[in-house]
């Protein structure tokens, strides 16, 4: 506590009025010098005692409390400093601010981490030192700030304009880095978002070593695609470079490419960079054939032709080569059914080939359908639609086509009303997991009344009908997929029959499991990134859960627990801490996971530099220390107007704020004396002038 004197004025009159008055008054005076009347002096005298009456001068005595100033301590806890020994560095050298800084009593000490000051969370991607500034001193008024000190790698990306800290606080930077640090570092140009299955994309990227000190050279890089290595190849040093990416499938195509590392190595953080490429297909190509037509025909053209980038090839066969009516041939409006050019010589051009209720009739020969199984197990996709037909002794089960599908009929047709259901096994699996109900009475899918009885001889069940027979069987035949409807009669669920049912949807889901999607994998381990967080999704046809080990960019792993969200799904999640590329694993499947973007200003220098934070402090008074050189430097308090930063010191700024708790206030000029004075000075000027 301290106690101030002053002199204060209170006018009991408005300046409006004493302004005029004491102008009358001077002139009267200077009239009255100028004819050297007698008794100027006291009549002066008269004058200033009723000027000070007028202008009411009191004492203000102020008891006042002293503020304490505020010393800050930013804290760079960004990924960057957790290279080489910077942290143990940072660590080290807060502690002993604390303890240099706790000696002034005057000094309020706050310290503030980048981790922990920012509004939406940690950023990973960029250093936002000035960010938790502003969060740990928006309470505090610019006249009490004391000084600044950022511990940091010089890396930072959120430096105000310099004009905005002019006059402010001296802002001191402690580098934890070593000076002539140098780094290879590995910098995506340009990648484009989308590729064309079976077609290369093009990437542009650059490998520099830093500081670049010319000489060129090159580098060998490592691509990985899906976390399978793809190849490897030299690249020029310090210019961009094109490489060259195969789209292998649909979805996403996450490549890690990777570049040697020099041998003056700061980190491997930045030797590495991923690319996230969304597979699509130019168009898909579809070969359907009818045995005859049905009501179901129809289903089946419209769902495909529905999606515009689908490629339909529709035949239905109208007239059997048996067929003999005597109509001549040049009177048929027929169209003729090119089979060697669809099953010899265009064969491996379709994406997916439906045989919709067809038997053998002499169409196609033997050698032909033999060619689709060849097809199938060399990685094609083959939907068969069974009808009556199938249980017939024309059956297409008895032919080469045979041997790929999973059912054997009976010969039993059962015609009976009854309602598809999911298996427990469909209930993991991705074709029908999840599938919609329908709008029925019963709140389930409409009734279908056909239904061909097969006896399983491979394959996966994933839908029964009448009395818990296979209504739709799945299979995988060497490299291809198969998969088996025995019914004709889902063309209800389009008309909506009972409320009808999600045939849209389980055929396209049919569909791209068939043409091998990533996506409607059964057995699949999945990561997908929002922000900062990674949801890991482990699909199996086994009871879900377990554990799934994270490796972060950094080299650190960290186990994660994964809870069934839904039959046949487990999810788990986890907080990335860094940018770049986890790996994912649970011993038999791995996947990858990109956090944040390609070329995060984190990682793009690892260097220490002052040349980021040396403008800052030359601005504002402050001053530049290397750690490792000079280590902590002593710290002075100092007045506004001296230098704040010296060659082993810098200082605080001492401002002398304060809190005003007490007024006591006092008329300089007491009523009766000031009477005295006056009526004193007027005798004294009239004896004055009658003398």
């Amino acid at each position: 506590m301290m106690a101030t004197t002053d002199i204060a004025f209170g006018p009991l009159l408005p300046w409006a009025v004493l302004a005029p008055l004491f102008t009358v008054a001077a002139l009267v005076l200077v009239a009255t010098a100028v004819a050297r009347a007698r008794g100027l002096v006291w009549r002066s005298f008269v004058a200033l005692a009723l000027a000070l009456v007028l202008l009411n001068p009191s004492v203000v005595r102020e008891q006042r409390q002293p503020i304490d100033d505020v010393a800050v301590v930013v804290v760079d806890r960004s990924p960057s400093q957790a290279t080489s020994d910077r942290t143990e560095r940072t660590d080290a050298a807060l502690l002993d601010l604390r303890e240099r800084l706790g000696q002034f009593d005057d000094l309020d000490v706050r310290v503030v981490t980048t981790a922990d000051a920012a509004a939406d969370g940690p950023s990973i991607e960029s250093t936002q030192l000035f960010e938790a500034l502003n969060q740990a001193i928006a309470d505090v008024p610019r006249r009490r700030l004391a000084g600044v000190v950022l511990l940091t790698d010089g890396q930072v990306h959120d430096v105000p304009r310099l004009e905005q800290l002019e006059g402010g606080a001296p802002i001191h930077t402690l580098l934890t880095g070593p000076r002539d640090e140098a780094d290879r570092r590995l910098s995506l140009v340009q990648a484009p978002a989308f590729g064309l299955v079976g077609q290369p994309v093009t990437v542009t990227l650059r490998a520099d070593d830093l500081p670049a000190l010319g000489g060129g050279g090159f580098a060998s890089v490592t691509v990985h695609a899906d976390g399978e290595e793809a190849g490897r190849q030299p690249i020029p040093l310090g210019v961009d470079y094109d490489l060259h990416l195969m789209i292998d499938h649909g979805g996403t195509n996450v490549f890690e490419i990777e570049v040697e590392p020099s041998d003056r190595e700061l980190s491997l953080a930045n030797n590495r960079i991923a690319i996230v490429v969304n597979g699509v297909r130019d168009r898909l190509r579809v070969l359907l054939v009818s045995g005859e037509p049905h009501p179901g025909e129809r289903t089946w053209r419209n769902i495909l032709k529905s999606d515009p980038s689908v490629d339909l090839v529709h035949f239905t066969i109208l007239r059997p080569p048996e067929k003999q009516d005597g109509t001549p041939i040049n009177e048929l409006s027929l169209i003729s059914f090119p089979i060697r050019e669809l099953f010899e010589l265009r064969l491996n051009e379709f994406d997916l080939i439906i045989f919709d209720r067809y038997r053998r009739r002499g169409v196609l020969p033997g050698l032909y359908l033999a060619n689709i199984a060849n097809y199938v197990r060399n990685g094609g996709a083959f939907l068969e639609a069974s009808g009556p037909q199938f249980a017939s002794p024309f059956s297409l089960y008895r032919t080469p086509l045979g041997d790929v599908l999973p059912g054997e009929p009976t010969g039993e047709v059962l015609e009976e009303g009854y309602s598809p259901l999911v298996t427990d096994l469909g209930l993991r699996h991705p074709v029908t997991a999840g599938l919609p109900t329908s709008g029925g009475s019963a709140g389930g899918w409409g009734r279908w009344f056909r239904q061909i009885e097969v006896a399983p001889t491979g394959g996966a069940t994933v839908m029964t009908g009448v009395g818990g027979r296979p209504l739709l069987m799945l299979d995988r035949v060497a490299d291809g997929r198969v998969a088996q409807l025995m019914s004709d009669h889902i063309w209800l669920w389009a008309r909506g029959f009972e409320g009808g049912g999600p045939q849209a949807e389980l055929l396209r889901r049919l569909a791209h499991w068939l043409m091998q999607e990533p996506a409607l994998e059964e057995d699949d381990l999945r990561a997908d990134v929002s922000g900062t967080t990674i949801e890991v999704v482990r699909r199996s046809l086994d009871p879900a859960g377990g554990t799934v080990t994270v490796t972060t960019p950094s080299g650190e792993t960290v186990e994660i627990m994964l809870e069934e969200a839904s039959p046949g799904r487990a999810v788990g999640r986890y907080e990335a801490a860094e940018p770049g590329i986890f790996r994912l694993g649970d011993g038999d499947l791995s996947a990858l996971a990109v956090v944040g973007s390609p070329n995060p200003p984190e990682l793009s220098d690892l260097r220490t530099t002052d040349e980021v934070l040396g403008p800052v402090a030359e601005a504002t008074g402050g001053g530049v220390v290397w750690l490792e050189d000079d280590g902590v430097p002593d710290i002075r308090r100092v007045r506004p107007d001296r230098l704040s930063a010296g060659g082993d010191w810098i200082g605080m700024r001492a401002n002398g704020d304060y809190l005003v708790t007490g007024v006591a206030e006092g008329s300089l000029l007491p009523p009766g004396l000031v009477l005295i004075l006056v009526i004193s000075g007027l005798l004294a000027a009239w004896r004055r002038e009658g003398q």
